[in-house]
């Protein structure tokens, strides 16, 4: 004898979020935020260099700063996305990055520019251990999971991608 099971009952699964794909485009866009970064400031330190009056031996420290401090930062941040709430230190990581970024953009010397920079890798560890760990709980059907997980690394692909046409076209 077959026994169907109440929608309200304990043992039905929970429905998924219908703007769960809204909530992962908004997830990949930031991914894609953090690689585009990464690569317009790449393409871009024969002209930081010349501007900030950059020794050949400072220029590095430019990607180093932020390089160190995500990488470093990244299990931390994966752990207080856990304690501390996936959106919330999602938000947190998408604002400290766009302010650092802002920073970035206006340093006055190298110095001020290794700095933002630091800061920019830590809140981008943030950000980007929130938002996997986001699509990851918001996207429970395996299949979706799948998809979703392909959706997010395509786009942070993109903003590899487009990050060197960017920093060609900002250079010019």
């Amino acid at each position: 004898m077959s026994r169907s099971v109440s929608p309200h009952s304990p043992t039905s699964l929970p429905q998924p979020h219908p703007k769960r794909w809204w909530a992962l485009g908004v997830l990949g866009l930031a991914q894609l935020m953090i690689l585009l970064d990464s690569t317009i400031v790449n393409v871009a330190l024969p002209s930081l260099q010349s501007e900030l009056h950059m020794s050949d031996g400072d220029r590095p420290w430019v990607v180093t700063a932020c390089t160190v401090a995500f990488g470093g930062l990244l299990l931390l941040a994966g752990r207080l996305a856990d304690h501390l709430g996936r959106k919330r230190v999602f938000t947190a990581g998408l604002l400290g990055f766009a302010v650092a970024s802002a920073a970035a953009g206006a340093a006055p010397t190298a110095q001020a520019l290794f700095a933002a920079r630091a800061v920019q890798g830590a809140f981008a560890a943030l950000l980007a251990a929130s938002a996997l760990a986001l699509v990851a709980t918001t996207f429970t059907d395996p299949r979706e999971r799948r998809r979703a997980i392909a959706v997010f690394g395509a786009l942070g692909g993109a903003g590899a991608s487009l990050g060197v046409v960017l920093g060609g076209a900002l250079t010019q």
